[in-house]
């Protein structure tokens, strides 16, 4: 049986998860140089990830916000300690959660566990979901539904 094919969106957010990990690890001034060595290594054309460069660009942007969310929300944890993969789960969900009201916090709670299956461990899993769901419990928008503001 055939693998299912990723929507274009988990394609994206895939890329994305990709992308903050190695720039957790060895982080540049220059990220369009960057991006351009990233992108010329993928299957497709750079253009088909413009959602996923959105979200890169958007955590990068944010990762200050979005990692002091994280490290409020992950009680006796050292965030220093956080396996790099899990984090940069972390911190694309956090981000679409806290500054991407066009995307419903469960769809972003959901894409994160499926990632974590995916390139993590297994007690992943239910790190990411306890952080990202007590990020959701803080949100003062539906969980369920895109807002337009």
């Amino acid at each position: 049986m055939k693998a299912a094919r990723l929507s274009q969106r988990r394609e994206c957010r895939v890329a994305a998860m990709q992308f903050l990990y190695v720039w957790s690890i060895n982080r540049s001034d220059d990220i369009e140089r960057d991006l351009e060595e990233f992108f010329r290594g993928k299957e497709k054309p750079r253009e088909q990830y413009s959602f996923g460069e959105q979200l890169i660009h958007g955590a990068i942007a944010r990762v200050a916000e979005v990692d002091a969310k994280i490290r409020s929300l992950a009680e006796n944890w050292n965030f220093e300690r956080i396996a790099k993969i899990d984090l940069a789960i972390l911190r694309l969900a956090v981000f679409e959660m806290m500054f991407r009201k066009d995307i419903p916090p469960v769809v972003s709670i959901n894409e994160a566990i499926d990632l974590s299956k995916s390139f993590s461990n297994a007690d992943a899993k239910r790190f990411i979901n306890g952080i990202l769901d007590r990020v959701k419990e803080q949100l003062d928008r539906p969980s369920r539904t895109a807002s337009s503001d």
